[in-house]
């Protein structure tokens, strides 16, 4: 994948607002935000969001990418700069709403194309949770606090972003897959489902 200068900018930009977006969402809002800030307490949050909720973000739109570029399309992330503002306002008044932008592209494909591109996201999404499950129960064998928060937030994080994205409405990922293969859509819900449970049981939660 050839990745140009403005493109490189989205993303990170992209990835440092969506971080710091989640750090404030998790931490209770502004109002608490601003608080464990004073303290000097928030590096932590905020690193923890850049290789939980970032990492997510990011490994979702590359994913995209990726699979696009493998059908032979011109596929470019742009960031969605006025969505990052509502992202980092919504965290700031207590709950977040993330659509920091997407993977643009364009070329002859089949619907079956269009179909395993849209699914590349989430389907991510997916695999990073499962993979943020033994972080978690590493952490806890050995009595680590930071890496049982660690894998219990990165699972969290991405289980929330594939199961947004998978929502069969409007321009979401979930629509083009479930329109292409309904089974497929069914299938991966059916994974997040597992990874919900794993939360659950586990009592991880916001």
């Amino acid at each position: 994948m050839r990745f140009k200068a403005r493109e490189l900018g989205d993303f990170f930009a992209a990835w440092i607002l969506l971080s710091v977006a989640f750090a404030i969402f998790f931490a209770g809002g502004g109002s608490q935000a601003l608080r464990i800030f004073r303290s000097g307490d928030f590096i932590t949050p905020v690193i923890v969001s850049l290789f939980t909720a970032g990492i997510g973000f990011l490994f979702h739109e590359l994913g995209h990418k990726y699979v696009a570029v493998r059908f032979g399309q011109k596929a470019t992330f742009r960031a969605e700069y006025g969505m990052l503002f509502v992202a980092l306002m919504s965290a700031v008044l207590g709950f977040i709403f993330a659509a920091p932008g997407a993977v643009h592209h364009r070329g002859m494909i089949t619907e079956r194309q269009h179909g395993i591109i849209a699914l590349a996201g989430p389907a991510t999404n997916v695999l990073l949770a499962v993979g943020f499950i033994p972080v978690f129960l590493y952490g806890g064998t050995f009595n680590n606090a930071l890496l049982r928060f660690v894998g219990g937030r990165g699972l969290i994080i991405n289980v929330f972003l594939a199961g947004f994205n998978l929502l069969p409405f409007g321009s979401l990922d979930g629509k083009v897959v479930f329109q292409w293969h309904k089974p497929v859509h069914v299938g991966l819900l059916i994974s997040l489902l597992g990874c919900t449970v794993f939360l659950w049981i586990n009592g991880i939660g916001i």
